[in-house]
């Protein structure tokens, strides 16, 4: 029989380790009043100033800035009303939310919406004749064409607040929520079917989520803030940010210039050298630090396949494959590699999600306690949410069998970036690999009637780049609510609340400011996505194609190398090579931030071979300095330039 102390202990425990984990009004209420200033302070810095694109790095800046002036000023609450002070929870809670909104609010999501919401009929002209090409065809339901409202939106200098412009925007915004909630439930109810798989079983890395989880430890204070090697990392990065922001504002200051990019290319001016092309280096400090949470095999692939790319263009043009159009297929290369790691995830969670699904029909016994959802409500949940998306492309005009490739693509380059994410951490500004690109190719746009191609043309906004994903950043949200004993049920409802509180705030944001400001004025406006979108339809309806089959040849070489990659990987452990390391150097992401990833690769592997583990250890609180005081820098002059009223030094690009 078991001492009744003990039990009456036992459980004790578990009533404080729920009450630790509770998920409280207080908490969701300052995240609610903190988005709106997010999602403001990022559209007005990436849109008109440009001068901090915090939504394209892996690790979003300007929620990480909120979370560390939130932390300070809950120390300060701790010390003078100790009960008022916020717990780690609602700590997480308030990150998470913020983090959600710019899912929403950052480059590659709503900013691309409304670059080519109005596009087609603003710019149609006798030239172009996109009106009797597929003006007829476009949804009027979905995409603005009131010419009135959108005159005061592209040229600016009036209100918005005037209901012969707010009353035309309501019916194609309102549908274009209701599509963005779809998918992004959708994204949801995969995350739960793999998490366990991720997190449990083959323990991923996560190394996004280290730094929100160090600094909102309730020991953060006497281990993390009181460590002098982390601000040793921190005042080395924001050091290096007001220097280089003073030289922005005033050449005559000083500035350390190989820290943005800077192109060897330049100097490789014969031929073959000549076809590397742009090749910059760049020595980011926050990248530096995130890198160096990276196994050191995954760092060494991407700055390896980098360089592996750029030999493949030199022995090309010494070859002369140059003369043939395309080479070297990096797009193509890169569509197949990133389907390959799509499917490669799919099969090493196959067990998992199996046993999902037969949980959901009384077939299984898999425990679903702790997931944020049951699993007989995530697998009803997605295939609601399936049927949803079906029914919404449909009613657009496009034809059920494309209906289904295009979104099996979409769902299976989504899995992939969130599969990187969650092992590697890395950027995934995957550009020119997306479900268009990969139908034009494979299938051609000959058998494509015109409705089904211009329903594709627009969905492009969603498609074109994927570097504020919400599907990576829900299954890192799970992540740190396993880490911080957060109640993931709890957090679902958050992440899903403030997404639709984020998309109204985001479309205010826009509609405020750019009828201000206008569209066609804004510096960092996304006018291009809509030329992107459009103008292409024109050419598929145009000059219709059948498939290529150069292209498919690249994307079946480098889907068959990813592959090759993972299997020599599995087969020997000396294998240096992560096939992830290839996908991502193919693909543009790798552009900006393999020298970073060299530097800090080099570092680490320093480190560890002369001081060991015990060495590598120590140096980890320099690097989360780096990153947040390179983050911090970064937020600072991107208040200061929009108060001034011009355009500040930037931490990236």
């Amino acid at each position: 029989m078991k001492d009744p102390r003990a039990v009456v202990k036992g459980i004790e425990l578990e009533v404080k380790k729920v009450e630790v984990g509770r998920i409280t009004w207080r908490s969701v209420l300052l995240g609610l009043l903190l988005i709106p200033i997010n999602i403001w302070w990022v559209v007005v810095v990436e849109v008109k100033w440009y001068t901090l694109d915090g939504s394209c790095l892996p690790l979003f800046v300007t929620p990480v800035f909120m979370l560390f002036l939130v932390v300070l000023l809950n120390q300060a609450l701790r010390k003078l009303k100790p009960r008022l002070a916020l717990t780690r929870t609602e700590l997480i809670v308030v990150y998470v939310m913020l983090v959600v909104s710019e899912t929403m609010a950052g480059h590659d999501t709503l900013q691309n919406l409304m670059g080519s919401i109005g596009h087609a009929f603003w710019y149609a002209s006798p030239e172009n004749r996109w009106d009797e090409l597929f003006h007829r065809y476009i949804p009027r339901w979905l995409m603005m064409s009131d010419m009135n409202a959108l005159r005061g939106f592209y040229e600016g200098g009036t209100s918005f607040y005037r209901a012969k412009y707010i009353i035309p925007w309501i019916k194609p915004l309102f549908f274009w929520a209701v599509f963005v909630m779809l998918l992004v439930w959708v994204m949801a109810c995969i995350n739960i079917m793999i998490r366990r798989q991720w997190a449990e079983q083959e323990k991923l890395s996560y190394p996004i989520v280290r730094l929100p989880v160090e600094i909102t430890k309730e020991t953060a204070f006497s281990d993390f803030f009181r460590n002098k090697v982390m601000w040793y990392g921190f005042g080395t990065a924001f050091s290096i940010g007001v220097l280089n922001g003073l030289h922005y504002l005033n050449p005559a200051v000083p500035w350390i210039k190989y820290i943005k990019l800077y192109d060897i290319g330049i100097y490789f001016t014969e031929a073959p050298w000549n076809a590397m092309g742009w090749t910059p280096i760049s020595m980011y400090p926050f990248m530096i630090g995130l890198a160096f949470f990276l196994p050191a095999d995954l760092s060494f692939s991407c700055w390896f396949f980098y360089v592996f790319r750029k030999i493949q263009q030199v022995v090309g043009r010494a070859a002369g494959l140059h003369q043939v159009p395309g080479f070297p297929f990096f797009n193509e290369q890169a569509s197949g590699g990133w389907i390959a790691l799509a499917i490669v995830a799919l099969f090493a969670s196959r067990r998992q999600i199996a046993a999902v699904w037969k949980k959901a029909f009384g077939m299984g016994t898999a425990p679903d306690k702790d997931e944020p959802m049951s699993y007989r409500a995530t697998v009803l949940g997605f295939i609601a949410g399936v049927i949803g998306l079906i029914l919404f492309s449909r009613a657009m005009g496009m034809s059920y069998p494309f209906i289904i490739v295009f979104f099996l693509i979409y769902f299976l380059l989504s899995l992939a970036m969130t599969r990187v994410r969650a092992e590697l951490g890395s950027p995934h500004e995957i550009y020119f690999v997306n479900p268009h690109d990969i139908m034009a190719a494979t299938l051609g746009t000959r058998i494509m009637d015109n409705p089904t191609k211009t329903a594709m043309a627009c969905f492009y906004w969603f498609n074109r780049c994927y570097r504020n994903h919400p599907m990576p950043n829900q299954i890192e949200a799970f992540k740190i609510a396993e880490e911080t004993g957060t109640d993931n049920r709890g957090l679902l409802k958050v992440i899903i609340a403030a997404t639709a509180f984020s998309i109204f705030f985001v479309y205010w944001a826009h509609l405020h400011l750019l009828y201000r400001e206008g569209a066609a004025i804004a510096i960092g406006y996304k006018d291009w996505v809509g030329w992107e979108s459009f103008n292409r339809l024109a050419r598929w309806m145009n000059e219709p194609s059948g498939p290529q089959g150069t292209r498919i040849a690249a994307m079946i070489g480098g889907f068959v190398f990813t592959f090759f990659l993972k299997y020599m990987r599995t087969m020997f452990v000396w294998w240096p090579f992560h096939p992830a390391g290839y996908a991502l150097a193919v693909s543009f992401a790798m552009d900006y931030f393999w020298f970073a990833f060299f530097v800090s690769w080099l570092i680490k592997t320093v480190i560890i071979r002369y001081g060991g583990m015990k060495a590598h250890r120590n140096a980890i609180p320099f690097f989360f300095g780096l990153i947040l005081g390179d983050y911090t820098i970064g937020s600072i002059w991107a208040i200061i330039g929009p108060v001034w009223g011009r355009s500040t030094y930037k931490i990236f690009i």
